[in-house]
């Protein structure tokens, strides 16, 4: 019997198949290696797809509906000002770590004098992103999420009358480290731009679908590093477009300044679409 899954006290049966056990030996002693896979389990498969204790997938996707319907006619308030102002903003999203604040600091100092620009930042707790982005000049507004784990329309919309922001600018809004909830919340941006850097693994957009699901732009980030590691760029960029088809990638590294140049235009030529004065 193995002592760790209990398995092997019986017959082990796959397919209603009696599977004898097997051993190995390490040379001093001999262990049962269990011959069966353990099933996986799955919480999300449900109409609310997820699981709560004591909660039923009715009541989570009654609750579910409710807050994202509220968050969505804030949402709806944030796009029509941004829009009647000329603002054109983006909803950075990503993991930890993945250099987000990084990209938006060298973006700020390249656009610097080209347009009016600001920065919402949102982390659960501290304001050391938001200080690094005014070293750069700009105006930047922090949003601690204590143990929320991503922003909503209405800490936005907030920051926004609090920031002043100036008509025909561009305003970026830094999201919580997290690729599971800020999927599902729109702010009013006018697009969420995913960053995954290479020292994550090329399997995350397949891991966390909605996340990439809802980007326009994926930012493959930190390809300065691709030399030094085991990181796949083509089957990345084929799981994300598996996900989301019309996804557009750009590969980037802020350190190196590759692909700076195609993501800043990227910016720049929808930040004109939505002044009028670009295609």
């Amino acid at each position: 019997m193995c002592t760790t899954c209990g398995c092997g006290a019986g017959q082990t049966l796959i397919g209603g198949h009696a599977l004898k056990p097997r051993f190995k030996t390490d040379g001093k002693r001999q262990y049962h290696v269990p011959n069966h896979a353990h099933p996986n389990m799955d919480f999300g498969s449900g109409p609310a797809g997820a699981d709560a204790p004591g909660l039923s997938q009715a009541r989570m996707v009654k609750i579910e509906r409710d807050i994202l319907s509220k968050n969505d006619s804030y949402a709806q308030e944030n796009r029509r000002y941004l829009a009647g102002h000329g603002i054109f903003a983006l909803n950075l999203v990503s993991s930890p770590g993945s250099g987000k604040t990084t990209v938006l600091v060298k973006s700020i100092l390249a656009l610097n004098g080209i347009m009016p620009l600001a920065v919402i930042e949102g982390d659960q707790q501290t304001d050391n992103d938001a200080a690094r982005i005014r070293a750069t000049g700009a105006p930047a507004l922090q949003i601690n999420t204590g143990k929320g784990c991503h922003l909503d329309a209405h800490m936005v919309g907030q920051a926004m009358r609090q920031l002043g922001l100036r008509d025909n600018s561009l305003l970026f809004i830094e999201n919580v480290g997290n690729l599971v909830c800020p999927a599902s919340f729109d702010l009013g941006e006018a697009h969420k731009v995913a960053i995954l850097s290479v020292t994550e693994g090329e399997d995350k957009p397949l891991k966390y679908p909605d996340m990439f699901r809802a980007a326009d732009l994926m930012l493959l980030n930190k390809c300065d590093l691709l030399p030094h590691l085991d990181f796949d760029v083509q089957l990345a960029e084929e799981y994300a477009r598996r996900v989301n088809p019309g996804i557009a990638v750009i590969r980037l590294s802020a350190k190196s300044g590759e692909g700076m140049r195609e993501w800043l235009d990227w910016v720049t030529r929808r930040a004109a679409s939505m002044r009028g004065t670009g295609a």
